[in-house]
């Protein structure tokens, strides 16, 4: 998880996730030096399986989720923004997936603020379909929906080295489509909220130029070709 100024919901995240999880879990917390009281929040639940980390990385949120993932140590990895909700079954379905697949990436509900239904599926909404081209050229995966093998983890670090050309969930879905059997759960598993504030645009309809798109299209491209060398 990466974090910044989450203060408003992260605990209710946290409880989701944590009420799911062995004593053997852990859940990597990296702060990418929030100005509020998020630290705080994640320490007062005081559950061992939490670990904090300070972004050491250039700021903003692909970096941040690099410093964490960098710093996880199992062999299963799940992806969780700061102001979701899992539901009770991600971790059981998903696991499930991962028997077959080495990633493997739910549908959810998209919600407001306050957990209203804006919409039951993300995966119809957005038209979300498998494949290395289609998720290259039109991409609507959500990081936060992802889980994966540590040998997808191993393939995709070092990120690219601009965090603006090539996003972290950009990055592992490609590499995942790419190197890896990827599969689609059908079933939401995630309350994703919509607050204004989201750092991503949640899968939506990118609003960047036509040379920024194709910049980050053949920059990924070409990062890709070197991860295959690696």
């Amino acid at each position: 998880m990466a974090t910044y100024n989450g203060e408003q919901y992260i605990k209710e995240q946290l409880v989701s996730i944590l009420s799911q999880l062995k004593d053997e879990d852990e859940v990597i917390v990296s702060d990418d030096n929030s100005t509020d009281n998020t630290l705080n929040v994640v320490k007062a639940l005081d559950d061992s399986r939490v670990k904090i980390y300070l972004n050491s990385k250039e700021s903003g949120y692909t970096r941040n989720f690099e410093n964490a993932l960098e710093k996880s140590t199992g062999d299963i990895i799940f992806l969780a923004d700061q102001d979701d909700v899992w539901l009770e079954n991600k971790v059981e379905v998903l696991l499930k997936g991962l028997e077959k697949y080495d990633f493997v990436i739910s549908d959810c509900k998209i919600v407001d603020s306050e957990l209203n239904i804006l919409d039951e599926s993300h995966f119809k909404l957005r038209g979300v379909k498998q494949g290395f081209m289609h998720n290259l050229l039109l991409t609507r995966y959500v990081g936060a929906c992802m889980a994966f093998k540590r040998e997808v983890l191993q393939k995709s670090l070092p990120f690219p080295n601009s965090a603006k050309l090539s996003a972290h969930d950009y990055w592992i879905c490609l590499i995942s489509e790419l190197y890896f059997e990827v599969g689609l759960v059908e079933e939401p598993l995630l309350l994703y909220r919509r607050h204004g504030g989201n750092a991503s645009n949640g899968g939506e309809k990118s609003k960047n130029s036509l040379l920024h798109k194709l910049s980050v299209r053949g920059y990924t491209l070409f990062n890709l070709l070197k991860a295959y060398r690696r």
